[in-house]
């Protein structure tokens, strides 16, 4: 009968993932590839592209030598992680090399790292927000947008309740800075990127796909063996629901990094590859 077609179709619908889908761009860290880029630039991109990589997300030190080949493919370049010091030490370059990125047609800015020596507590935190809201605004004016990217450091647990990160995104302008989240080490500080992504939603422009092998308590340095970074297949980070928190937080672009792998890079970023393109979320 009708009613009972149509009571098997609703409990068919039921049954299926409501957030069923594939990763439909799927974009690449370059930094993933340093060891062997340098010496075949053109060859290896065009080797990511075979792969199905859509995106690239390039580093400002490497960029000239890069250029030349990455716009031989169809490889689109959206991002860049730019030199530290530009946001520390150097500030007074910074509209030089945004100049540089905008003329590229580069769409987000990153500032990728703080080195140990110069990570602090709340107040250190609090100074680099000037400076990020400062980046961030020259950023807008050239129509690109600035993303912060976390190792683990900034998951430690501040005096009076949350984390560093906490600290940062509620110092930082929402209007000027997001965030590059990057699972690995949100992981490696024992935080489920799940929740990172649910408290911060639509402040995640970019995310890092990566995965870890289980390394213990959780660390706030970047003291990992490096036999524990892995493929995104291959880890303790659940990829499916990252992926949906990622998607309903509005994650605009995903870049896969592995920043070790067991051999050659290309081969570690096909594993990846073909793990997301199979995966459904």
């Amino acid at each position: 009968s009708m009613g009972r077609r149509a009571f098997l179709a609703s409990v068919a619908a039921a049954a299926a993932p409501v957030f069923a889908r594939s990763l439909k761009t799927v974009g690449v860290q370059l930094y993933t590839l340093r060891s062997v880029l340098p010496a075949k630039p053109l060859e290896t991109l065009k080797a990511l592209e075979a792969i199905g990589f859509q995106e690239a997300e390039v580093i400002g030190g490497s960029l000239d030598a890069v250029w030349p080949s990455l716009i031989q493919t169809k490889l689109r370049p959206v991002s860049i992680h730019l030199d530290t010091a530009l946001f520390t030490t150097q500030v007074a370059k910074l509209p030089a090399a945004l100049d540089d990125a905008r003329r590229r047609g580069l769409e987000f800015i990153v500032c990728p790292y703080i080195a140990p020596r110069d990570r602090g507590g709340v107040d250190v935190i609090k100074k680099l927000c000037e400076t990020l809201n400062r980046a961030g605004e020259l950023c807008n004016q050239s129509g690109m947008h600035l993303c912060y990217h976390n190792h683990a450091f900034e998951f430690e647990p501040v005096a009076g309740g949350g984390t560093l990160l906490d600290v940062l995104m509620q110092t930082a302008d929402p209007k000027l800075v997001s965030l590059e989240l990057d699972i690995m080490w949100s992981r490696v500080a024992g935080v489920d990127p799940v929740t990172v992504l649910k408290k911060y939603g639509k402040r995640v422009a970019l995310l890092h796909l990566k995965n870890v092998a289980a390394i213990g308590a959780p660390q706030y340095n970047e003291n990992v063996a490096k036999a524990s970074f892995r493929e995104v297949g291959n880890g303790v980070i659940d990829i499916a629901a990252v992926l949906k928190a990622a998607s309903a937080a509005g994650v605009q672009h995903y870049f896969v990094e592995q920043d070790h792998t067991p051999g050659d890079p290309l081969e570690s970023l096909k594993q990846s590859f073909d793990y997301l393109k199979k995966l459904d979320f």
